[in-house]
């Protein structure tokens, strides 16, 4: 019995992983979330669809997009904040900003964001001395950040509207109302144990120890995770019809429970599985209309973020790898020419020198 579980332990590490896991679990939510948008939008309207946009209120539309725009301003210090934990005083913000802004926007969009998200920070960070293990760190701290604020508010709000959930994940309200509860005591009990001392912050040995902020910092990192999320969900509940009437707390749920899934599943744009989960967890809604809404969010939050991250990109690369060289050639060249002048002028100097000399 001793021996079963560490046999049953290298067993799981040689013929499964934690990766293929992962992958398998990514595979399965996304074939469930296809299914279930395909016979969700069985005998859909497309004219339906076109109408139901054009009874969006241009003004919810405007402060949907103001409320994204917050909301990615306040991504910025997910990285901002995580720079400042590792100790990289010596990055600004705005590196930090365009980091944050750029590997959510493309990451999330690509999918896999865990590997092009860190692949896009490591690409940025490198320009100040920041090595992989550093870009690990930031990446762990921002996904801290993430996973805070969406436990923190999801349970705040499962606790006040249990019944929220149950569309979605098929539970009586007493068991969500349960969850939500021991949501905010797992965050009180972290709270708790950061409290312990600085040696029970430190996760990892050697280079790869990372010391978690204490517990004033992380209720700043709650906050932080908090506020991105409150804008996000605003947005949407500024799109979502008004009719049928839905409370804000109760919108929130589902939305945050739709991110997740749409996260967890690594799909492109949570393309199928976020659309699939909101269709489902709000059936009180037309379907027409619900969906006019998901293509304005979507739109708004993945589409022009996307375009507008890639654009960044594309310029600075441009900047840095055609500009930059070209102006340093160019210098050179001025240099070379200015330091080859004062020999040129001694010369122009000594022939009219002996021209002078021969007339006399």
């Amino acid at each position: 019995m001793h021996g079963l579980l560490p046999a049953l332990k290298r067993g799981f590490k040689r013929w499964i992983g934690w990766r293929r896991l992962g992958i398998a679990a990514s595979v399965v939510i996304i074939a469930f979330a296809i299914t279930t948008l395909v016979r969700t939008l069985k005998g859909i309207d497309t004219g339906v669809i076109l109408t139901a946009l054009t009874e969006i209120p241009r003004g919810n539309i405007g402060l949907a997009a103001i409320c994204v725009f917050f909301a990615f301003c306040t991504l910025t210090f997910y990285d901002f904040f995580a720079l400042r934990t590792i100790g990289k005083k010596h990055v600004p913000y705005r590196i930090a900003a365009l980091s944050s802004f750029t590997s959510y926007s493309i990451g999330h969009n690509i999918g896999a964001t865990v590997f092009t998200g860190g692949a896009i920070r490591f690409r940025i960070y490198s320009d100040y001395g920041l090595n992989a293990i550093d870009v690990a760190k930031i990446c762990f701290l921002s996904g801290l950040t993430f996973w805070l604020g969406n436990i923190f508010v999801l349970s705040i709000g499962m606790a006040i509207h249990p019944d929220a959930a149950s569309y979605m994940d098929q539970l009586p309200s007493p068991i969500n109302r349960l969850i939500a509860l021991g949501g905010l005591a797992s965050i009180g009990a972290y709270l708790v144990w950061l409290c312990m001392g600085e040696k029970r912050r430190e996760l990892g040995q050697k280079g790869w120890k990372v010391v978690l902020p204490s517990a004033p910092l992380t209720l700043v990192q709650i906050l932080i995770g908090v506020v991105d999320l409150g804008f996000c969900a605003t947005a949407m509940y500024l799109l979502i019809p008004a009719s049928p009437p839905i409370d804000f707390l109760s919108l929130a749920v589902v939305f945050i429970l739709a991110t997740l899934l749409g996260f967890a599943s690594h799909a492109p744009g949570s393309i199928g599985v976020f659309d699939a989960a909101m269709l489902v967890a709000l059936p009180e809604f037309g379907r027409e209309q619900l969906l006019a809404t998901l293509l304005v969010f979507r739109l708004l939050y993945f589409v022009i973020p996307f375009g507008l991250a890639i654009s960044i990109m594309g310029a600075r690369e441009l900047w840095m790898n055609v500009v930059e060289p070209w102006q340093e050639r160019r210098r050179l060249a001025e240099a070379c020419a200015q330091a080859n002048l004062p020999k040129q002028v001694a010369a122009m100097e000594r022939e009219r020198s002996l021209r002078q000399a021969s007339k006399r």
